[in-house]
């Protein structure tokens, strides 16, 4: 076994050897210009295929042309016969015309042709003659079809042979049909044969209408032609005429000559469904062909495109298997001349090979590898040494083994070597080791022995070390991808759950409290949105710093995702001691930094929960600090607040709401009420705002103001507020129908749902679907809009308005309403918040801000709403002042449909302003 090894080593090696290109380039450039001469003489080949074949394809479609074209000809001599028994005899009765037809013997030398006949020119006057003669010579339901205003008819007078499918064309008047017309008038005019275009023949059965064509030739009286065009059209007598069926004609040519090619013929030379005369359906399903030539046969004053393609039975016949052999005993030849040559290199490399006996054992630069001796003194070590422990492999034979290898893996490193020579040619199991490297630093390493001390070329103990230090690098670096957040180095939400539950567990069992912290940054969305997500994932770094330098070593700061954060105060004494730590977490959060070039000033919103006072359960106590931090939020954030069961139970009670609202939403549970809105100067109803209702079950009519909050955090704002838009649309269209044109519809929408990415696109589909005119919908939108992105903002308001409806923006006074968003917006009305109007008189900064809100928008010609009007003082007020329109309950409670029908009705009775 020990003998065999190198020779097994040393097959794989010449083996490898022999295959890479800078020993055997000769090999691969002799197989590669083999290939090229193959592959040359193979396209070659080919070549020569393919051309034969196409001479051979256009020899047939060059034939096909002549031998159409011949029988057409063949077909005019037979006419131009017809028409010479008429110029012998004059007038050709119908006995001597079948027999003429029976001795020409159509069926026999000219197939395609249906029959041959004649037509005969009749003037009006002489119509009732004619027909009594042919239904006197044996045609007795012969009728001239169809009746023209004259003055000439050209019946069908003679059809042979007589079979009853030709009986039927008897006494039809092809010159009332424009294409047969144009062919006859063409011939009369230039005294040739003429083709007419493609026509269904009048004898044709149901499912039979294939493509036909007649050819006319003229008769004229006398038998003689006249040489002045309005001569010929005095003296014509009639014509005589051949009808082909065109599958019935060509099938028999292409069958003789082409049998294998997709032959198809197009009237008037237009490639075209409506055009095509015949076809023989032969190509492929796939319309794939090889060859196709175009030409054109001109006849009877008719161009006719015939258009030849190859087919796979064309292709399949022309095949020649000249190629596939050339192409196969080229690669087989390439082969064995590599392979000859190959051997040559084989033979020669063999020769070369001499003293390389380490390499098959040290080449790896992951390992190294060490000869040592029956003392264990290295005898060899691999040049990765270099690279791996820094040390020269010649510099390895003096070095002391025992001094690089710490003390304390030198015994079970020292018992594998001593195993090791009593198992020879056995690979020992794996030891771990820690070996001192050039520098001084300790690397990780694993290693076996293999004792080859009578393996000729070896002699030793084969020491195989690998360093583990990137491995141990490469896993630590995983760990920290798996517990901790990549962004701020905080611990991820998995490392945290682990440390909560572990001090939920300690506390379980000593009864030492602690505490959950859940932190959220107040507006952070807007920095993020605004300044950009690189800014708010440098606030988010900067806050994990702050929050590390707020708590303790032992306690634990982990970022759950988003601007969400963590903090587990392991060991504390009371919720005093936690109330102290948040306070510290506010101070220091609550502060300016500079990101991008713009200062910006961040809070925070916390929730505590205690433990283990408030839950054992890691789960409940995460949901319960949530809660106590949207409580905080609730309570005007950049403070904190700690869980209390009532919260739990709100929340509970929110859930209800929640699955109640969409519940009420599916079942058709909402209304809407509508409060009148009054022009000051015309003391005239003008428009009314919509407001929602909920019909609860148990509480009755529940307001907006009660849910909507609730609709807009968990986002069924966006279904309420187009199924509250549609109603009002619905209720537009019904107050027109009650004589009520004018009136204009308002209906307030929340930030949620004029953020929707599919907003613009619903407002567009209901105006679509109600049939509502744009111009009667007023669209209220609320002050905080202005904080959204101003450009996202501006696009969104300029596609309302090209819409046509109208904007008004609602709560103003409220808020940052900045006089550039005023000008900049395509906004037409403001609406004063009714918080000022609530205070007029009294309250004389609530009347110098509106009467300062009525001059500026006065100034931006904007027209000015006032709502929440209940008192005449008021009224007063805003009329002195100028304010346009007003709403109220000093006007109208927000009422039901029947009941604003009937105020609409009053109002028109007597003014509403005394």
């Amino acid at each position: 076994m020990e003998r065999t090894s190198p020779m097994m080593n040393r097959q794989e090696l010449s083996l490898r050897k022999l295959l890479e290109f800078r020993n055997a380039w000769v090999a691969w450039l002799i197989f590669a210009v083999a290939i090229a001469v193959t592959v040359l003489l193979w396209q070659v080949s080919i070549r020569l295929v393919e051309d034969r074949t196409e001479a051979r394809f256009r020899t047939q479609s060059l034939q096909l042309k002549s031998a159409i074209e011949e029988r057409l000809l063949n077909y005019e001599q037979v006419l131009a016969g017809s028409a010479g028994l008429f110029a012998v005899t004059g007038d050709v009765s119908r006995d001597q015309w079948r027999e003429y037809v029976d001795k020409v013997d159509i069926n026999r030398y000219y197939p395609g042709i249906q029959g041959i006949g004649y037509v005969r020119r009749i003037g009006v006057r002489q119509m009732a003659d004619h027909i009594a003669s042919v239904r006197a010579e044996g045609v007795h339901n012969y009728l001239v079809n169809p009746l023209g205003s004259g003055p000439y008819y050209y019946p069908m007078v003679y059809l042979e042979p007589g079979t009853e499918r030709n009986r039927r064309a008897l006494g039809y008047d092809a010159f009332s049909d424009p294409i047969h017309r144009r062919a006859m008038e063409q011939a009369r005019d230039e005294a040739v044969p003429t083709v007419t275009a493609k026509v269904v023949l009048v004898q044709e059965e149901l499912g039979e209408d294939q493509a036909s064509f007649l050819m006319y030739y003229p008769v004229y009286q006398g038998g003689t032609v006249p040489e002045i065009r309005a001569e010929r059209r005095m003296m014509l007598a009639g014509y005589v005429f051949s009808a082909f069926r065109m599958n019935n004609l060509i099938d028999g040519i292409v069958g003789l000559i082409s049998p294998f090619l997709d032959v198809r013929i197009y009237d008037a030379g237009v490639v075209d469904r409506q055009n095509l005369m015949y076809g023989s359906n032969l190509g492929s399903l796939d319309n794939e062909f090889s060859f196709q030539m175009s030409q054109t046969i001109s006849h009877g004053g008719r161009d006719w495109l015939l258009q030849t393609r190859s087919t796979p039975a064309f292709d399949f016949l022309a095949s020649d298997p000249r190629p596939p052999i050339v192409l196969g005993s080229g690669l087989v030849i390439s082969a064995l001349l590599f392979l000859f040559v190959l051997a040559l290199i084989r033979s020669r490399l063999m020769a070369q090979i001499s003293a390389g006996r380490y390499r098959a054992i040290t080449e790896g630069a992951a390992n190294v590898t060490l000869v040592m001796d029956r003392a264990g003194k290295a005898l060899y070590a691999s040049p990765s040494s270099l690279d791996i422990l820094g040390f020269e492999p010649d510099q390895v034979q003096s070095l002391d083994f025992e001094e690089l290898v710490h003390g304390d893996d030198w015994p079970q490193l020292k018992k594998g070597f001593d195993d090791s020579v009593q198992s020879p040619g056995k690979q020992m199991p794996v030891i771990r080791v820690r070996i001192r490297d050039a520098e001084g630093q300790w690397r990780d390493m694993e290693g076996t022995f293999t004792a080859m001390l009578s393996v000729p070329g070896v002699n030793g103990v084969v020491l195989s070390l690998r360093d583990l230090t990137q491995l141990k690098a490469a896993q630590s670096e995983l760990h920290r991808l798996a517990f901790y957040d990549p962004l701020t180095g905080l611990a991820n939400r998995q490392l945290f759950r682990d440390r909560l539950n572990h001090v939920v567990s300690r506390s379980r069992r000593s009864g030492e409290p602690a505490a959950l912290m859940f932190l959220d940054l107040d507006g952070f969305k807007r920095i993020n949105d605004t300044l950009g997500h690189d800014s708010g994932d440098e606030l988010l770094r900067q806050v994990a710093q702050w929050l590390v330098g707020c708590v303790r070593e032992e306690d634990s700061v982990a970022r759950l995702g988003g601007d969400e954060f963590v903090v587990l105060l392991s060991r504390i004494s009371d919720s005093d001691a936690a109330s102290k730590v948040a306070e510290t977490i506010l101070r220091s959060l609550c502060q300016r930094i500079r990101l991008n070039d713009h200062e910006v000033g961040i809070t925070v919103s916390i929730g505590i929960t205690m433990i283990p006072h408030d839950s054992e359960d890691a789960g409940t106590l995460m949901k319960y600090a949530d809660l106590a931090m949207y409580r905080a939020k609730e309570l005007g954030r950049n403070t904190f607040q700690f869980f209390t069961p009532a919260m739990n139970i709100k929340a509970a009670r929110r859930l209800l709401q929640q699955e109640e609202l969409a519940t009420a939403l599916g079942g058709d549970r909402f209304v809407l009420h509508y409060q009148p809105k009054i022009d000051l100067a015309s003391e005239r109803v003008i428009g009314v705002e919509a407001f929602l209702r909920w019909h609860h079950p148990e509480k009755g009519l529940v307001s907006a103001q009660q849910f909507i909050g609730l609709a807009e955090e968990t986002g069924l704002i966006v279904r309420l507020g187009e199924w509250a838009l549609r109603q009002a649309c619905i209720q537009v269209q019904a107050l027109e129908r009650a004589g009520f044109e004018s009136l204009k519809m308002a209906v307030n929408l929340s930030v949620r749902q004029l953020t929707d990415s599919g907003f613009l696109d619903m407002i567009r589909q209901v105006i679509t679907e109600t049939g509502v005119s744009p111009e009667r919908l007023e669209l209220e939108m609320p002050a905080e809009l202005l904080n959204e992105d101003p450009r996202m903002l501006r696009e969104l308001l300029v596609s309302l308005h090209d819409l046509g409806v109208c904007l008004i923006l609602d709560d103003f006074g409220t808020g940052s309403c900045s006089l550039v968003s005023l000008q900049q917006l395509p906004l037409d009305v403001i609406k004063i918040d009714h918080r000022f109007i609530r205070d007029i008189p009294y309250n004389v900064s609530a009347t110098d801000v509106a009467s300062a809100v009525i001059a500026l928008a006065r100034k931006l010609h904007l027209t000015v709403v006032a709502e929440g009007v209940e008192t005449p003082q008021q009224l007063s007020f805003l009329k002195t002042h100028g304010c346009a329109q007003c709403q109220g309950n000093l006007f109208s409670y927000p009422l039901d449909e029947d009941a604003l029908i009937g105020f609409l009705i009053r109002q028109y009775e007597r003014p509403l302003i005394s």
